[in-house]
């Protein structure tokens, strides 16, 4: 039986990844938080491990104040840099190590793939550039090491959850002006991904988690609105996410276009290629 050691199993996605993965044989171990500030255990429990999956982080939708920015770092960066320590010491290595990042690490003023980008300069971008850094040490302790930016990821829960409420109220609309893109990837196309990474062993380096079809806040809203068959006709100026979550509103209001290159390039089949398709799945299944 194959083993998955996964940080952030609890979250959205690991919750997803443990129910999918389990459902097909393999054993799921949820990294604690404790765990991985004890070396002994966090090295016995990489040892066992066929697949490493970092997925821990604190929430980026957020208020970033001072010390949340800390959080947000320390939530991160310790976390990896403690799984790669580990990956140094541990006699039996995982086969593949798979760590997170996110497409907010790309300006958004064009649409980019993971050979032709320009990274923005902000306190988002540098972080994900600092994790990635990390986490691609792994390459060179022999584990062949993968890093999925992530887009929006909508499912049943996370961030579609999160908006279903005031679009079912009618009270839905764009985000200021709507043209920021919005860069997404169903849960089950985000859920193969892993499979498909890990299965396939020329897999390896920087992918897009994103579907090939970005859309952008607009067609989102619309999209959305129809699906649910609700009006999305009360736009949500910009300020307003401003004064929420301060730079934080930066992700909700500032999106990246980011496509999947590699992923595509290396024989991946997305099943939601584009966001009627992704909506109009998972609201029906409400």
């Amino acid at each position: 039986m194959k083993t998955i050691a996964i940080t952030g199993s609890t979250g959205f996605v690991g919750t997803n990844l443990r129910r999918v993965f389990e459902s097909k044989g393999f054993k799921v171990y949820g990294i604690k938080r404790d765990e991985l500030n004890n070396s002994e255990k966090l090295i016995s429990i990489i040892e066992e491990a066929n697949i490493l999956i970092n997925l821990a982080g604190a929430n980026i939708i957020h208020r970033w104040t001072p010390k949340y920015k800390k959080l947000l770092e320390s939530s991160r960066l310790d976390t990896t840099n403690a799984l790669i320590e580990a990956i140094s010491q541990a006699e039996n290595k995982p086969e593949v190590f798979i760590s997170t990042s996110a497409v907010g690490i790309y300006k958004n003023k064009a649409c980019y793939d993971e050979e032709s980008f320009e990274y923005e300069n902000n306190f988002l971008a540098n972080l994900c550039k600092s994790w990635e850094n990390i986490a691609l040490k792994a390459e060179k302790l022999g584990v062949r090491t993968a890093i999925f930016r992530f887009g929006i990821v909508l499912g049943e829960g996370g961030a579609l959850a999160k908006m279903l409420l005031p679009f079912k109220l009618g009270l839905g609309g764009i985000i200021g002006d709507g043209k920021q893109y919005f860069s997404f990837i169903h849960i089950d196309d985000l859920i193969n991904a892993y499979e498909y990474v890990y299965e396939n062993k020329h897999c390896r380096g920087i992918y897009n988690l994103t579907a090939p079809t970005p859309t952008n806040n607009c067609d989102f809203t619309k999209t959305l609105g129809k699906a649910l068959n609700r009006p999305t006709i009360i736009p949500v100026p910009e300020f307003v996410f401003n004064l929420i979550f301060s730079q934080g509103g930066e992700v909700l209001t500032h999106g990246q276009c980011a496509k999947p290159k590699r992923l595509l390039d290396q024989g991946f089949e997305f099943k939601y290629e584009n966001i009627t398709e992704a909506l109009n799945n998972l609201i029906k299944k409400k």
